[in-house]
């Protein structure tokens, strides 16, 4: 397969953690350690997604006690049949570090981060197929 044919699917994280938005800033704090991640989506009690909260948004906060208080609400998404071209230019463009995935009722179906495109670089330079 050739790096432009790739779609989001095939570079996506599907096993995310999340959190609500009336959560404790301490749970996502927690979260993240635990997982080891620097994005935490926020989702509502369907699973569509409604923000998310960065590593940066916890640093960033002082008095801030919920979730609701520090996540970005106007999230950039992206498809699942996108081209991978088009999430990392979105990425790129917005300067951001990820970009959510999303069905077309907004549920959370998946992650692309900086780390999805630097294991497709290691594998393009290594001369591995480029999907997994």
């Amino acid at each position: 397969m050739k790096a432009s044919e790739l779609t989001v699917s095939d570079l996506m994280t599907t096993q995310l953690i999340t959190i609500k938005a009336s959560e404790p800033l301490k749970e996502a704090r927690a979260d993240m350690q635990i997982g080891v991640i620097r994005h935490l989506p926020v989702v509502d009690d369907r699973g569509r997604l409604v923000g998310v909260v960065s590593d940066r948004d916890l640093l960033a906060t002082k008095r801030a006690q919920r979730v609701a208080d520090v996540m970005t609400r106007d999230v950039i998404t992206t498809r699942p049949d996108a081209s991978a071209v088009e999430a990392a230019s979105a990425m790129l463009d917005n300067k951001i570090s990820s970009v959510l995935v999303v069905d077309d009722t907004m549920q959370l179906v998946g992650m692309v981060t900086q780390t999805d495109y630097l294991e497709l670089a290691r594998r393009a330079l290594l001369g591995l197929p480029l999907e997994r």
